[in-house]
């Protein structure tokens, strides 16, 4: 097997496992929520256009989830000081709180599916994990 298709792979079984927790998890809240979430936790804040970038959506999508997520009290919106045209978003400590619960619930709800497996299978997948880790930061990526 060629190593694109391995990418291929784990491209497709990343998709298949996000399903897997949001019936497993049977949490309501939008995948698109827990994704903004997780980028403005690593990122840190972004401009409302460039955290629609990275987050694969419309800038109007990104602007109602915002809005939902800022009446939740999970992200803060201010003025960009460099444009006041322009709206920075950053997540809250309630927003961080949310996000670490939803990750709790979406190990606890995937971890039985991966019970069976031994030491060096364990180990070949905090492998993979810290090499997708390293690899896929949007750092680089996302204009600011």
């Amino acid at each position: 097997m060629q190593r694109s298709q391995d990418i291929e792979r784990i491209v497709v079984a990343a998709h298949a496992l996000t399903r897997l927790a949001a019936l497993e998890t049977r949490n309501e809240a939008p995948a698109a929520q827990w994704r903004t979430l997780s980028i403005l936790r690593s990122e840190g804040p972004l401009r409302l256009g460039s955290l629609a970038a990275a987050s694969r959506v419309t800038q109007p999508g990104m602007t109602r989830l915002v809005g939902q997520l800022a009446d939740a009290g999970l992200v803060h919106r201010s003025s960009d000081p460099d444009d006041s045209r322009a709206t920075v978003v950053e997540v809250t400590d309630a927003g961080l709180r949310a996000l670490d619960a939803w990750l709790v619930q979406l190990r606890d709800a995937l971890e039985p599916r991966f019970a069976d497996l031994d030491d060096d299978d364990w180990a070949a997948l905090s492998r993979v994990a810290t090499i997708l880790s390293e690899r896929t930061t949007l750092r680089a990526e996302v204009v600011r």
